[in-house]
């Protein structure tokens, strides 16, 4: 009786075994199937960009896109729920800009503003004068100042001037130290005239000499002079060096040059904020062409009118920001991970179309895909969309942080945040080779480009965080294995055009390879839940 229990056991198991790999392999199928005939993930990002728009933390867009991320999740049948990490002290909603000139060539004006930096007070129109360097300057112009717009010097690397206390400082320190050095200057000015005339002397002398060496000892005493000169101490300049005294004589606005496309950053010390301190004048960054013409016709004392209308527009905080995060319970590992994710938060001044929609709106559909195959994993997979990357990885901080006893069940974490470009092989340890080509082996044949896997030595095990949201998995020594990444379309397509620039758009992203990029994660992720173990993070990173 004993031995009929055993084998009927047995042939149960064996049974249910074939069941499950029979349903997995359909579950794969049904993933291939849909994410090559009727993939959505452009109607993702489609949604995110232009429904909602530029997903700046603390905006109610970036709150909006959270919201629909959930609901749409939750309609796919998904167990969904928003994460609550953290909150800012007032939140920045971005309307529409508009700047022209008035006289002169009368263009139309190419420029940003950071975010959580200030509006125009409706379309403000005035005229334009350089700021002052110095304080024999600032009260050669001051009359001038108000309802002006100042052009600083400096190039913008897409952040504000420092309008803060700290800022203020800081100016205060360069203006005293200019102030120090102007008096040594002086004082050398009429040492080296004293020097000057001597060495013209000693000229004159030796055009009238006729003795070799007493003309190669004239040489000798001007060469001593020339090296006795003292050479003027430079001052110092950080733009915007009257700053405050600007703002209080009444300025519109300062406007400084950058390069185009126009990187738009945002103001950090957004968490110093309050809605009693927040900025007073448009901080503006003009195309560095257009910037030059205005400074000529400054310069040629020409007279002409910028007009502005800038809505920036600030909310009352705290504004608490969120993970979406999505679940796939694993049927028999559920307190194991496979984990993809993407940052749902973007700059906006765009819509955040490559940087991180590409890998927001793939992380969705990978959410959709196993979804719509009824997929059933081994181990728990969550798919994620992280708050406050561009603020510093908050998001994905918050979230690891709060499972750090859960990091070494965690299998792999696929980060996607590098553009609209589309997987073409992995490269990992020789411990996880076996398993990575048995996972990628259904997209044989399918896709027009061949996913390879290769080996790799050891890689150093990170001490900080940088980079995307992979990096506080990567301290907690969660493998990170990411996609080699390739552009088999041949777009042309370059990263560093769109990274954190007004380009940042919708139509930057390359919808083949989002496509595909979708497809292939959903089913090696997939594929990965289902191992029987684990991946072996052995010579995953260096021992030390």
């Amino acid at each position: 009786m004993k031995k009929k229990s055993l084998l009927l056991a047995v042939l149960l198991a064996a049974s249910f075994q074939t069941i499950n790999a029979q349903e997995q392999d359909q579950a794969v199928q049904s993933i291939l199937r849909e994410g090559m005939v009727n993939n959505r993930t452009m109607d993702h990002l489609d949604v995110l960009c232009n429904r909602f728009g530029g997903r700046i933390l603390g905006s109610a867009a970036y709150g909006d896109a959270a919201d629909w991320c959930e609901y749409i999740m939750k309609s796919w049948g998904l167990e969904v729920w928003q994460q609550e990490c953290g909150s800012l002290p007032v939140g920045f909603n971005r309307g529409p800009w508009f700047g022209r000139m008035i006289g002169g060539s009368n263009m139309t004006l190419h420029f940003t503003t950071p975010s959580y930096t200030a509006g125009t007070k409706g379309l403000q129109r005035g005229h334009v004068v350089k700021e002052p360097r110095s304080r024999e300057e600032f009260e050669k112009i001051k009359g001038t100042l108000k309802g002006a717009w100042v052009l600083i010097g400096g190039e913008s690397g897409g952040w504000p001037i420092d309008y803060t206390p700290a800022g203020d400082s800081l100016r205060a320190s360069v203006l005293a130290y200019n102030d120090s050095i102007r008096q040594v200057n002086s004082s050398n000015r009429i040492k080296n005239r004293e020097t000057e005339r001597r060495m013209q002397e000693l000229a004159a002398a030796y055009s009238k000499e006729k003795s070799e060496r007493k003309k190669a000892k004239l040489l000798k005493e001007t060469d001593a002079l020339k090296a006795a000169l003292i050479p003027k101490i430079k001052p110092k300049y950080v733009p915007a060096l009257f700053y405050r005294e600007m703002v209080d004589a009444g300025i519109l606005g300062i406007i400084q040059s950058t390069k185009v496309p126009i990187t738009t950053l945002y103001d950090s010390r957004v968490w110093q904020m309050t809605f009693e301190t927040l900025p007073t004048v448009p901080d503006i960054k003009l195309d560095e062409a257009q910037y030059k013409v205005i400074e000529e016709m400054v310069g040629r004392r020409e007279y002409f009118q910028l007009e502005f209308d800038i809505r920036n527009h600030f909310r009352l905080g705290p504004v608490k920001y969120h993970n979406v995060i999505a679940k796939i319970e694993g049927t028999e590992f559920p307190d194991e991970y496979v984990i993809v994710g993407g940052h749902l938060d973007c700059f906006d001044v765009a819509t955040g179309g490559v940087d991180c929609g590409s890998g927001a709106s793939v992380t969705l559909e990978v959410a959709r895909l196993l979804a719509q195959a009824g997929a059933r994993p081994k181990r728990t997979i969550l798919l994620c969309l992280w708050a406050g990357e561009e603020f510093g990885l908050l998001g994905s901080k918050y979230f690891v942080e709060g499972m750090k006893d859960e990091m070494p069940k965690v299998s792999n974490y696929f980060n996607r945040d590098g553009g609209p470009t589309v997987p073409v092989g992995a490269t990992v340890p020789q411990a996880m080779y076996d398993d990575w080509c048995a996972v990628s082996a259904p997209l044989e044949g399918v896709l027009p480009f061949e996913v390879k896997v290769s080996t790799a030595d050891p890689r150093p095990l990170p001490k900080e965080a940088h980079g995307s949201d992979h990096a506080h998995f990567a301290v907690n020594g969660v493998p990170t294995i990411s996609f080699d990444q390739g552009d088999p379309t041949g777009s042309n397509f370059d990263y560093n055009e769109i990274w954190h620039t007004e380009r940042d758009l919708y139509n930057k992203s390359i919808p083949e390879n989002q496509q595909n990029a979708s497809t292939i994660t959903a089913v090696i992720a997939y594929g990965l839940a289902n191992l029987d173990h684990l991946l072996d993070r052995t010579g995953l990173y260096k021992t030390e």
